[in-house]
């Protein structure tokens, strides 16, 4: 990969959060839940960034569940007595961000050897923003990703987003537009990670 690598810090993501939060892999019974945060999320957090145009553009094709994560064991949901309050996850296949909407068949796998892992689809619900949860929810990915051999990681950041990733050592790799409907254009930011002790 071409960006330079930015070692952090462990994170004691468990002193980041509330005792009560509980994180566990996603279910498909949880799916119908994710399909109303998502909205939630995507509304109420990047507002300050992103148009209601691009808002509701983007919601199914960029911002949406991707089943394929939750039927790998990839996606995590965030409870707080038993309300899914975040969910976001990583991937072992080729897509970088999307939900599976109009996704034909499974998607490629990638090699762990060559290639990097992603870092997908991460809301939470605005009330529970700014509490720690996204670092959480990052840590558990990281671990998993080290432990299935990848060495890498990338992801499609949102304006929004970009902060909280950088400051868990990603780096920009690119700035670019994502193409919407009705010549809709989404900007968002590539960035990757290289991950110690892999």
């Amino acid at each position: 990969m071409r960006w330079l690598a930015r070692e952090t810090m462990a994170i004691d993501h468990r002193a980041c959060v509330n005792a009560s939060f509980s994180i566990r892999p996603a279910r498909e019974t949880d799916i119908l839940e994710l399909e109303r945060l998502i909205p939630l999320s995507v509304r109420g957090l990047q507002a300050a960034s992103y148009s209601p145009a691009q808002m509701e553009s983007a919601l199914g094709p960029v911002f949406g569940v991707d089943r394929q994560l939750i039927r790998d064991g990839t996606y995590f949901v965030v409870e707080e007595d038993g309300e899914v309050i975040a969910c976001g996850g990583w991937s072992r296949r080729w897509a970088v961000f999307g939900g599976d909407r109009e996704r034909v068949g499974e998607d490629a796998a990638l090699d762990p050897v060559r290639d990097a892992a992603r870092i997908r689809a991460f809301f939470v619900h605005p009330d529970w923003a700014r509490r720690g949860i996204g670092r959480l929810i990052l840590t558990q990915c990281e671990e998993a990703i080290r432990a299935a051999g990848f060495r890498e990681a990338v992801l499609v950041a949102t304006v929004a987003g970009e902060p909280l990733y950088a400051a868990c050592g990603y780096a920009v790799v690119e700035r670019y537009e994502v193409a919407l409907s009705h010549g809709v254009t989404l900007p968002v930011v590539r960035m990757g990670k290289r991950l110690v002790g892999a």
